[in-house]
């Protein structure tokens, strides 16, 4: 048999915020399913029957019942993922696609990824994801 799963006791303002990001249309789906797993926990249902009830697969479900456990609404926020952060803000990414889009180099008709990672002073690879 598995573990036991986390209980949850919800006070009024959580179940109305939990309420409010299931239902609203603005809500990411994730979010709202985040939230729709937590009210069926609070609701003293078992995982596998917020599983049948959400739509989830059991490892889901106990995943946002501990992190709300855990973390009460701030779990439910995505955290950070791995990887290294972008270096190339959005102002440089948008002057590079301004300047392929309105200006052309000299001595050929068009910017090649090599030529305007020269220009920019970018690896070509990078113009490639921008491009």
């Amino acid at each position: 048999m598995g573990k036991p799963a986390v209980s949850i006791a919800l006070n009024e303002a959580d179940r109305q915020e939990l309420e409010s990001l299931a239902r609203a249309h603005k809500t990411g789906q994730s979010m709202a399913r985040q939230a729709r797993i937590v009210l069926a926990a609070a609701a003293g249902l078992e995982n596998k029957a917020v599983c049948a009830e959400v739509g989830a697969d059991a490892n889901t479900a106990g995943k946002w019942r501990r992190r709300f456990a855990a973390y009460r609404l701030d779990g439910l926020l995505d955290e950070p993922r791995p990887g290294t952060p972008c270096k190339i803000g959005d102002d440089e990414i948008a002057d590079t696609t301004r300047r392929t889009l309105e200006t052309t180099p000299s001595g050929a008709p068009h910017w090649s990824l090599r030529s305007m990672a020269k220009a920019v002073g970018y690896a070509p690879s990078t113009i490639h994801r921008i491009w």
